[in-house]
């Protein structure tokens, strides 16, 4: 699955309280049946040893268990229990420990992430369907299935992004800009064949910037939506904020981060 699958963008179809749950191997959307449970983790081995589950996460990391968590709709809404053997993080840096109560899911699109092996983190994107608003006439959410088209990242871009906000895309507590030069440093060993610095990485974000500052309406709308900035917020930050809050870029996009231990 790549960023520009992601449930992240776009509108989801189905009635209000439907469930559409992703993972990078498995895909699934389910009715809001009051009882009903969906199971996600490593699943059953090859001799089908127990662990049946309905969404696949993670199925060659053996850091994984078979049944890691689950969601069930109950009195008008879904829940999340993690019934693995390790966390489940959500965002804002929110564990949710094994053995943990039923957390209320909230309606709209949630990251959820695996934790598996070493470092290695397997993403589950979870979006519910809102119910539609009471009032035709209401203030519309900034973030649109189709972003103009300054807000278009080539694949160059969006690398280059994706290593520099990595965490804003795991939605880490008060996430700050990877260095320039610890971002080359990532770049040179994901792009060995090409030559990569603290300058061009600059360089190429200078570029972003400037491109969606001619955009000052939709970046008004994304910003009239999202808390007050902190007094130390630097030009990267509100960069990275931004491009997250308008699905630009999405958690899916750490997937052109497979094999890097950042």
């Amino acid at each position: 699955m790549t960023g520009r699958d992601s449930l992240a963008r776009g509108v989801i179809p189905g009635q209000p309280g439907t469930l559409h749950a992703r993972s990078a191997v498995d895909g699934i959307q389910v009715a809001p049946l009051p009882g009903l449970t969906v199971r996600f983790g490593r699943g059953p081995g090859d001799g089908g040893d127990g662990g049946h589950v309905e969404l696949y996460v993670g199925r060659s990391d053996q850091g994984v268990s078979r049944r890691h968590g689950e969601l069930t709709y109950l009195e008008g809404g879904w829940t999340l229990r993690n019934t693995g053997q390790q966390a489940l993080r959500l965002p804002h840096g929110r564990l949710l420990g094994p053995g943990s109560d039923r957390t209320p899911l909230a309606a709209g699109y949630t990251p959820v992430f695996v934790k598996g092996s070493g470092f290695r983190e397997h993403l589950v994107e979870l979006y519910v369907v809102r119910p539609e608003p009471a009032c035709p006439g209401g203030p519309a959410a900034p973030a649109r299935a189709t972003l103009p088209a300054g807000w278009s990242l080539s694949d160059d871009e969006r690398l280059v992004l994706v290593v520099l906000g990595q965490r804003y895309l795991r939605h880490e507590p008060d996430p700050r800009p990877v260095p320039y030069r610890q971002a080359a440093e990532v770049l040179a060993f994901l792009r060995p064949g090409e030559r990569w610095g603290a300058r061009e990485v600059e360089r190429r974000v200078a570029e972003v910037r400037r491109r969606l500052a001619g955009d000052g309406a939709y970046l008004s709308a994304l910003r009239d939506a999202r808390p007050p900035e902190a007094a130390d917020c630097t030009p990267d930050h509100r960069l990275l904020t931004d491009l997250v809050a308008a699905t630009a870029l999405v958690p899916p996009d750490l997937g052109l981060l497979d094999g890097v231990g950042c």
